[in-house]
């Protein structure tokens, strides 16, 4: 028997088949070929049809099967993992209003900031562990004030998982954990924030019905089983955000390890057992996917909108062969970059920033000393550099980073990048050859096993390197410096 993951990202879906004894990754396949596209409205906006995100779901399913030769009588259960922070909007027919606010769309900045002058810092402190910000609650409203006649059709919203969940089972549902990355969720006690629904004047009646983060959530209803090929009544066993997902995956539980991602955002995700919190502007808290009221895990979370983002800008710019050439131009190049300086902020507001839009650039650019070369490196230390500030701004919070580890995929492939991050952060990083898709069909395993025999059956089994901080890192300090200062000065 087998268990299939999906990972839905907001460029591509990731399919995963395990096997469900033993939890052995079988396959990975990634739909489409060619990366999801992101519409852009207007300035700052970033939305998505979700009929696409099932449309990936379907050919995903179906390819992976045709590719195995798996039966779909042989798949025991399903997991998702997903883009946070996403809206998804049903009517009383089940289906979306609107096109889905995604993760990266900054219209909902300036009411999340008015909602926590209303609220009270304290409140949100003590509650949200969270300001309202830019996230899921924060678009609901938004769409309430700027697309009336939209809102008054909305039967329930749905992060974009529960949507992926709904179309398979027909039940409208989230977590607990998804909830707490829409801001929607009451820490103290316990519960959706519904005092917050109420004072937007929404009703309570939009939340959909919560299940566990792990365990049996609902079966695949006929027009899920005719549109995938899965049998009817597969049961789905979990969902989670693809960060606190990620960091399942890559057995970061308790505090001390922190998960890390590059891909088209860059995210750093802690772990914490405390309720109170110090830092609420620039990282966020939610509930991790093992927190039980007796166990208190929080994940907390940095992101950086812009970083395999901007390396995939750079390569459809130049004419290059991909990823791997550019990797080896950056090598031609010193740490430093010939003084070349890149910013990676180029996809929406970063909340790191304190929701400030600079941009991404490049600065210090002389034509007859600088090429391809040197903007692939300045791209890849950039993007360093952003994951190092934000380091230190969650150390200041508290947050010990005694190892990194992280998939070795999209940017943790690049040397460059990897070796830059363990040297300015003094840190160790551990890479495993793992997606969040394999740790979402793992999940599964849950329901059976249980958490502490999951994690034992999966512990090392992915495990491929070690990234050591190089041995000489003034070089690397004295460029960091250097883009820190700039960068203080395009803040200021």
């Amino acid at each position: 028997m087998y268990f299939i993951g999906y990972d839905l990202g907001s460029s591509s879906l990731k399919t995963a088949l395990v096997d469900s004894e033993t939890g052995e990754t079988i396959t990975v396949i990634k739909t489409p070929a060619e990366e999801l596209a992101i519409d852009a409205p207007q300035a700052g906006w970033a939305e998505q049809d979700p009929e696409l995100w099932w449309k990936c779901i379907c050919e995903g399913t179906h390819e992976l099967l045709s590719k195995t030769g798996v039966t779909p009588e042989a798949i025991a259960g399903i997991g998702i993992a997903y883009q946070m922070h996403g809206l998804v909007t049903l009517d009383a027919a089940g289906h979306s209003v609107r096109p889905a606010i995604i993760w990266c769309d900054s219209r909902a900045i300036s009411i999340g900031d008015q909602s926590l002058e209303e609220l009270g810092e304290t409140r949100c402190q003590t509650h949200l562990l969270n300001v309202p910000g830019n996230f899921t609650a924060s678009k609901l409203r938004w769409m309430q004030l700027e697309e009336p006649e939209a809102f008054e059709k909305t039967q329930t919203f749905l992060l974009p998982g529960d949507y992926i969940a709904y179309r398979l089972t027909g039940k409208p549902q989230t977590t607990a954990s998804g909830l707490s990355e829409g801001i929607l969720w009451d820490f103290q006690k316990g519960e959706p924030a519904y005092w917050l629904l109420e004072h937007w004047g929404m009703p309570d009646s939009l939340v959909p019905e919560i299940v566990p983060t792990f365990g049996y959530q609902a079966g695949v209803n006929k027009a899920g089983a005719l549109a995938t090929g899965l049998p009817e009544g597969t049961p789905v066993f979990y969902r989670a955000g693809d960060q606190p997902n990620n960091a399942f995956t890559l057995n970061v539980l308790e505090p001390g390890i922190v998960a890390a991602t590059g891909g088209t955002s860059g995210v750093l995700y802690g772990i914490t057992d405390s309720p109170e919190v110090t830092e609420l502007r620039r990282f966020n808290h939610f509930l991790h996917v093992n927190h039980t009221p007796k166990h208190f895990r929080i994940g907390q979370l940095l992101c950086i909108n812009g970083a395999g983002s901007l390396y995939r800008w750079l390569k459809d710019q130049l004419d290059v062969s991909g990823y791997d050439h550019m990797n080896a131009l950056a090598r031609e190049i010193p740490v430093g970059s010939d003084g070349l300086v890149c910013f990676p902020f180029g996809n929406g507001a970063e909340r790191m920033l304190e929701n400030k839009s600079i941009g991404a650039s490049f600065s210090g650019l002389e034509f007859n000393r600088h090429h391809k070369g040197h903007l692939c490196r300045a791209a890849l230390e950039g993007i360093a550099f952003a994951f190092r500030y934000g380091m230190e701004l969650m150390e200041a919070s508290g947050v010990p980073f005694k190892t990194i580890r992280a998939g070795n995929d999209n940017l943790f492939q690049s040397d460059i990048f990897t070796t830059t991050l363990a040297t300015l952060g003094q840190t160790t990083i551990e890479l495993f050859q793992i997606t969040g898709a394999v740790g979402a069909a793992r999940a599964c395993m849950v329901e059976q096993l249980g958490l502490e025999e999951t994690i034992k059956r999966a512990a090392g089994r992915d495990y491929l390197a070690t990234v050591l901080p190089a041995r000489e890192g003034a070089a690397y300090q004295k460029a960091y410096l250097k883009w820190k200062i700039e960068l203080q000065k395009t803040l200021n």
